[in-house]
């Protein structure tokens, strides 16, 4: 079955960087795009980035252009998300997200991975 595992949240200071890991299986990685989503405390899910199952096209919430970096190597079966000049308002709990069709469309969801911005 399709499993998505994420790690490396934590906590890190306002301007400070960390990177997500997505682990993937249980399906042909290369083969699906793959998403970040996040959520705030009593806020939406919201989309944060996207990659096709190749790697050559990406799409980021306008909010978080140039800040954000989404990346997958798929002889890993891995995604990523490099996170810059992080902000309180980034703080979230962060989620891996594909989407498959097999007669009707199917959202799978990694348990998410919390990320505090604080000083």
């Amino acid at each position: 079955q399709v499993q998505l595992v994420e790690s490396g949240g934590g906590l890190v200071q306002p301007g400070g960087s960390l990177t997500l890991t997505c682990i993937a299986s249980g399906f042909a990685f290369s083969s699906y795009a793959m998403s970040w989503y996040r959520q705030a405390p009593g806020k939406e899910r919201e989309l944060v980035a996207t990659i096709t199952g190749g790697g050559g096209v990406t799409n980021y919430a306008d909010s978080l252009k140039g800040r954000f970096t989404i990346s997958r190597d798929n002889a890993k079966n891995t995604v990523y998300l490099q996170m810059n000049s992080l902000k309180p308002e980034d703080t979230a709990v962060y989620y891996c997200n594909t989407v498959h069709y097999s007669g009707q469309w199917r959202n799978y969801w990694g348990q998410g991975t919390q990320v505090t911005v604080s000083s």
